[in-house]
């Protein structure tokens, strides 16, 4: 693949218009997997997205232009998935199983379009909602986080010589390759890249995919970006997301049906998916409450990914609660998610190496680290704390807890109620940095 000069290209964007989304397929697999198990289960529910700048000092109305915004919007709503694309899901393995994707599911992705959106600014940030059947709202939430982070890029570059921005990127990839340097040191390193939603840009994020591929070998085992791994060769790395606990909940009709409803979530993913897809993501209401009331068939899945606590307390918690029912965590794996970069990365580890299986998915800081790197000391560049969140299921208000009470999402009422029935141990609040 021939590499694409970057400060050229950011340079000559004088296209009427320079589309951010080009595929269907530049989009996080775990979306794909969580569409079909919807669509075969879900198709009657209705669910909003909306789009969260927890980063409130940055005001994204200020800084990018509404009519740039919605044409990059109603592009990607112009947009469809192409014969090549759909062979190539129709025939491709993944996670080592054929035909991952039933005949069917592919035929109706072939008509599948993205819905209508509602945009408006208030107090400087964009309100940004999508509000349809789930199996077509749920697709907006990476293309509009990846839409307006590169806005943001572009609007913070646009005014740059050509010779700034060779030398911001020139930065920004040796500043990358030393972090490589560093991850060569760690011999069973597993990793790979899920940085899409918060990227830079498109371009960008495929330099850095390249860049692991070449400087890391069969370490670096993949990407969450599905176009991506379609045109490198790369395994598609995903499973699924706070999304499905948190509409289960959403539509639960008591408090004990709230308390189960994440795992009736987990029965209905073993029914569509196996092996190494079987991870469970604890923390939508606190990983403390989850392990606490988990049953004990959940204890054979292949691994858990803690997202929102620190990363070695979330490990040694999971792994005391294997060891209470007699598993050995070496048999099992940990996925580390969670805001991750080079220090996190070499602690976490060295600490449990040898212990349990672990990879590491690889997001916002290798995607998006551009800080120190501008040579005219400007800021505009640094990641921001963007979320896109389902809200509501059917009429009713969609919670997210977390393990950090800021990373909470929800009507502030309803955030109370779930705190009162799944409890806050183990709830820590920290500063959201991406």
């Amino acid at each position: 693949m021939a590499v694409t000069d970057l400060a050229t290209r950011t340079y000559d964007h004088n296209f009427r218009l320079d589309p951010i989304v080009r595929s269907l397929l530049d989009t996080d697999f775990y979306k794909l997997l969580m569409l079909q198990m919807i669509r075969h289960i879900h198709s009657d529910v209705e669910a909003t997205f909306s789009l969260i700048n927890r980063t409130t000092s940055v005001r994204l109305a200020e800084v990018i232009d509404e009519a740039e915004l919605r044409a990059q919007l109603d592009h990607a709503r112009s947009v469809r998935f192409s014969k090549k694309e759909l062979i190539w899901l129709a025939g491709n393995s993944f996670y080592g199983k054929q035909q991952m994707f039933a005949p069917d599911f592919i035929a109706w992705l072939a008509e599948f379009r993205l819905p209508a959106y509602d945009l408006r600014k208030v107090d400087g940030q964009y309100e940004l909602r999508f509000e349809g059947p789930w199996t077509h709202t749920t697709m907006w939430e990476i293309p509009a986080l990846a839409i307006i982070n590169e806005l943001r890029s572009r609007a913070a570059m646009r005014d740059r010589g050509k010779f700034a921005l060779d030398v911001l990127y020139a930065r920004a990839k040796t500043k990358l390759w030393d972090k490589v340097e560093r991850l060569r040191e760690l011999p069973d390193l597993v990793i790979s890249d899920f940085g899409t939603r918060r990227r830079h840009g498109f371009l960008w994020q495929r330099w850095c995919v390249d860049a692991l591929k070449e400087g890391l070998g069969n370490r670096f085992i993949g990407t969450s970006n599905v176009l991506l791994a379609m045109d490198a060769d790369l395994e598609a790395i995903g499973t699924n997301a706070h999304e499905l606990p948190m509409v289960a909940a959403a539509l639960a009709e008591s408090d004990e049906a709230l308390l189960n409803a994440p795992y009736q979530v987990l029965e209905d993913w073993q029914a569509h998916y196996n092996g190494n897809l079987l991870i469970a993501l604890p923390d939508a209401f606190g990983t403390t409450a989850f392990l606490k009331n988990a049953p004990d068939w959940l204890a054979n899945w292949t691994g858990l990914r803690p997202d929102s606590a620190p990363p070695i307390e979330a490990g040694e918690q999971i792994i005391r609660w294997w060891q209470e029912r007699g598993v050995d965590p070496a048999k099992r794996l940990l996925i580390f998610s969670d805001g991750m970069d080079i220090d996190t990365i070499e602690q976490t580890y060295r600490h449990f190496h040898g212990r349990v299986r672990m990879s590491f998915g690889w997001g916002t800081n290798l995607t998006n680290d551009f800080r120190g790197c501008d040579p005219d000391g400007v800021t505009g560049l640094e990641p921001i704390s963007l979320v896109c969140k389902v809200t509501s299921a059917n009429g009713r208000p969609a919670v997210k807890l977390s393990d950090n009470p800021s990373k909470a999402t929800g009507l502030p009422e309803e955030v109370a109620r779930y705190r009162r029935i799944f409890g806050t141990a183990g709830h820590v609040a920290a500063p959201v940095l991406v």
